[in-house]
């Protein structure tokens, strides 16, 4: 068996293969959207090393299984075999708003705008939940284009409400408080 190498020399000219053969630039919507969720796949594993809980390292890795499943969907393009690929479920949505609830649950009434930071891990929660929006703004971007999945959609908005609230538990969990935002010059 032949030596597998990293490098195919396929993309030296600016384009890439979708999923089903299409050859498309490497800046083409599609592209641009599953890069932006691998980004996002990659904080998400930042953020699974630091020191948490077991409980939030489990649910983070489960995340990036399903974060994967969205890449490899978005990667699917006319010609590819969706039946062959993972698929998204209503379920792994129910789990992120489970999740959500019952961290809501254990953390103070949300009254301002908090500004992130205040503990590591939190800040890159807060670090996934802007990465996880920009995604989500394109991957509508492409939907408006040429069509994208809905449970694609739905599930990386409620993502990024996950990291949201997760950011606030783990400050919580250190005993930082949030930091809440007061514009200045409004009085308050």
């Amino acid at each position: 068996m032949g030596e597998w190498k990293i490098y195919t020399k396929t993309g030296d000219k600016g384009k890439t293969s979708l999923l089903g053969g299409r050859r498309v630039p490497k800046h083409h919507l599609k592209i641009e959207a599953y890069g932006t969720a691998d980004e996002l796949n990659s904080f998400i594993g930042l953020l699974r090393d630091q020191d948490i809980d077991n409980h939030h390292k489990t649910v983070l890795r489960e995340i990036q299984d399903r974060v994967f499943t969205a890449e490899s969907l978005l990667a699917c393009d006319k010609g590819c075999e969706p039946e062959y690929l993972p698929s998204l479920e209503e379920a792994d949505i129910q789990m992120l708003e489970k999740e959500i609830d019952n961290m809501n649950l254990q953390l103070p009434e949300l009254k301002r705008f908090i500004i992130p930071g205040g503990e590591k891990a939190s800040s890159l929660a807060h670090v996934c939940r802007t990465v996880c929006r920009r995604a989500e703004r394109v991957i509508t971007q492409l939907d408006k284009a040429e069509g994208a999945d809905k449970l694609v959609i739905r599930y990386f908005n409620r993502l990024s409400d996950y990291f949201f609230v997760l950011a606030r538990k783990l400050s919580s969990e250190k005993g930082v408080p949030d930091t809440e935002w007061r514009p200045e010059g409004n009085g308050q």
